[in-house]
């Protein structure tokens, strides 16, 4: 099948990019745009509490006022407001209010929202709809910051803008200067990487052409699916799906670009080396890339909405990578030929490399102590993964010099930390009236909960069935502490002193996290294992073994401990960070097991390549080794390079994703795929393959490349990739 798309695509290369790129044309032009969300009620399932408390209060307090975001009033020398400032305070407000932003119903601010301390006073900025999604609210708290500044002249005051809407804003802005740092930092990586590699200037700059009209094309169907499915896409997919596209696709297309340039130099002509390279790796590329497809698909079986909008996106952005890399790629290098490798003449000629020939006789001559030594050091890696804690404090992760942080800290020298968001405790009748006697003595048992820094008076609804509390918390509300109390004890305490024949529900930002990380708990149970089966399944109809998947499986096991281990140890045990991201393990789960698993994949099948000619085992995997090894080595460092770039984000939750995927790809290529995976290989011999004949010789195999043999040990294999 491989060879006949191969054939194809070689042939009819103009009818092959005419029909991509009338697909790019024509999904930019009509397919919609990905919608997304920050509710993280949205993102999880109608079972868990604090949803059940959202829907509540939409139904009982549709009219309810929440502050979305906050002005933070406090003297320029730090000092004790006086009543010229207090009265300053009043007249900024009623200005910022007269600007009728759009999206805010009013600024306002009381006697009461200065700090016992007499330093911060507040103004809260309500807004028009709190369930808004389309920007219109940040964009207002962005201008209201530039309006301030002008009212603030002549005064003794400054003023910080925090609270979710202001939050919101400097993450997305801080996100989108990461987002461009990270494409253009991404594709001078890919470029110079690829000069270095090839040295040519056409093949550095044409698989960076080749998945930008890929990315137009993964986007537009992405968008599509949205729209027709009804998926919602994170915030953040953007950066992710950036990395993906260009990480993955570069893969492929190096797979497929090395083995041309090998049966180039086999002495065949362009075309027909071509078509053999996509008939000889197809299977592999399409085996990689299913078994990536279904670890992302597998997210699908999440309990939250933000990993089931995520993976069908990525999974439909590789879906569109691989059939590129079978149509497109090999279209447009049939119409450059040996072109592409201008002015490099390395395509002409088998240039040895003593590293890879090295490398591959090494391996072939001690297996079984290559094997222990390489599963030991991720073995002892793994190790540091028994002490990852899972950080839900988000906020914490963005850049200190953010207005919305610094001014979330001048607020906490006045009021409780959970001031700007409080939890809010619902209680409804099971029948009948609340007892408003009963609704004071329930407001001081929630008060002299041990964390509660204040509780508002009950509000009832018009029917006088729900009655709603606004509890303030000491800690910020995405604070672990506030996350536990709201969860654990707040919860607990709310439901147990309910009114009799009344039912009690704990909402708010807080409780929305308790419940996230009990379903990311609920997610590592059920995910992880079933996405490990199905890529099994895959690498078992790919190898026809059962072995293999098992000893492969294992392998991969080992490096996501090594990976998030080695992450532990330095972010959280070096850098004393209280914990670390709380996708973090998924994270890793995504992009080294999965797309990791490709080098494997490559692995594996060059080893049974090699045995398919009647070579001897050690024969075989020293040719096996030293061929793959650069292949392998060039899309890791490529893949990793991309990742990497994230270290250079300002934001932590950025860098601890860059370095874990970053070095987990590497210690998947270098570690597991040139050394643990061919020596286990070669250690189990025949059993590798059972219960086929996978490894049985077959005619026509030896002819189609240049043997090895015969050459000299001396000389070894040589490298494929320009020295």
């Amino acid at each position: 099948m491989f060879r006949r798309v191969g054939r194809f695509a070689v042939h009819r290369p103009w009818l092959t990019i005419a029909g991509w790129i009338v697909a790019a044309v024509a999904l930019v032009l009509l397919a919609p745009g990905l919608k997304s969300t920050t509710d993280e009620t949205e993102f999880l399932p109608s079972h868990y509490e604090s949803v059940q408390a959202g829907k509540l209060q939409e139904k009982a307090f549709p009219k309810t006022e929440q502050p979305s975001a906050i002005v933070v009033f406090q003297r320029s020398d730090g000092g004790k407001l006086t009543d010229t400032d207090r009265a300053d305070v009043v007249k900024v407000t009623r200005g910022l209010d007269d600007k009728h932003r759009k999206g805010v119903a009013r600024i306002v601010t009381t006697p009461q929202a200065v700090s016992p301390n007499g330093e911060i006073a507040l103004a809260n900025i309500v807004a028009t709809d709190r369930n808004s999604q389309d920007g219109t609210l940040p964009k207002a708290v962005k201008d209201l910051r530039e309006d301030a500044k002008g009212l603030l002249d002549g005064t003794h005051l400054k003023a910080g803008f925090t609270g979710q809407a202001a939050t919101n804003l400097d993450a997305q802005e801080s996100s989108g200067d990461t987002d461009a740092m990270i494409m253009s930092a991404t594709l001078l990586l890919i470029i110079v990487l690829l000069l270095v590699i090839f040295r040519s200037p056409l093949i550095a700059l044409m698989p960076v052409l080749i998945i930008a009209l890929v990315f137009a094309v993964a986007l537009g169907l992405i968008g599509t699916a949205a729209h027709l499915g009804g998926l919602k896409a994170d915030n953040s997919i953007s950066a992710i799906l950036i990395v993906v596209l260009f990480g993955v696709g570069t893969d492929y297309i190096l797979f497929l670009l090395f083995r041309y340039r090998e049966e180039l130099r086999a002495g065949q002509q362009p075309k027909e080396a071509l078509t053999n390279a996509v008939a000889r790796v197809g299977e592999t590329i399409a085996s990689a890339a299913g078994a990536v497809i279904v670890a992302f698909l597998a997210l699908l079986l999440s309990t939250m909405g933000m990993m089931r909008a995520m993976g069908p996106s990525l999974a439909i952005a590789v879906g569109v990578t691989l059939v590129a890399a079978l149509t497109l790629v090999p279209a447009v290098f049939s119409l450059l030929g040996t072109k592409a490798f201008w002015p490099s003449k390395a395509w002409k000629k088998r240039p040895r490399n003593r590293v890879a020939n090295g490398l591959g006789s090494l391996v072939a001559r001690r297996p079984a102590a290559i094997a222990a030594l390489s599963a030991a050091v991720l073995a002892a890696l793994a190790l540091g993964a028994l002490s990852f804690k899972a950080q839900f404090d988000t906020d914490s992760q963005l850049p200190q010099k953010l207005e919305s942080v610094q001014a979330m800290k001048d607020l906490q020298r006045g009021f409780s930390a959970g001031q700007s968001d409080p939890a809010m405790v619902y209680v409804e009748s099971r029948g009948g009236a609340l007892d408003k006697g009963a609704l004071g003595t329930y407001k001081k048992e929630l008060a002299g909960i041990d964390g509660v820094g204040g509780v508002s008076d009950p509000v009832v609804s018009p029917d006088g069935t729900v009655a709603q509390y606004s509890v303030v918390l000491k800690y910020r509300p995405t604070e672990d502490k506030a996350i536990e109390l709201a969860g654990g004890t707040l919860r607990d305490s709310a439901h147990k002193a309910a009114p009799d024949g009344a039912k009690a529900y704990v909402g708010g930002t807080s409780a929305v996290l308790a419940d996230v990380e009990k379903a990311v708990n609920h997610d590592y149970k059920l995910v992880f294992p079933i996405a490990g089966l199905a890529i099994m399944v895959i690498l078992g109809l790919l190898l026809r073994s059962l072995v293999a998947p098992l000893y492969l499986m294992i392998a991969v096991a080992l490096g996501f401990g090594a990976t998030l281990g080695s992450t532990v140890w330095l972010f959280q045990d070096l850098q004393h960070k209280n914990g670390l991201l709380f996708m973090l393990p998924v994270i890793v789960y995504l992009f080294v097991v999965a797309i990791g698993t490709d080098y494997n994949i490559l692995m594996v099948a060059r080893l049974r390549e090699e045995v398919r000619r009647g070579v001897p085992a050690r024969e075989a995997v020293r040719t096996a080794v030293a061929r793959s090894a650069p292949t392998i080595a060039s899309a890791a460092i490529i893949l990793a390079g991309t990742f990497g770039v994230l270290l250079l984000a300002d934001n932590s939750m950025l860098q601890q994703m860059g370095f874990a995927v970053a070095f987990g790809i590497l210690l998947t290529a270098f570690v597991m795929a040139m050394l643990l995976v061919p020596t286990v290989t070669s250690l189990l011999g025949h059993k590798a393959w059972w219960p086929g004949h996978q490894d049985a010789p077959r005619p026509g195999f030896a002819a189609e490349t240049v043997p090895s043999q015969g050459r000299g040990r001396h000389r070894g294999v040589e490298e494929e990739i320009h020295s």
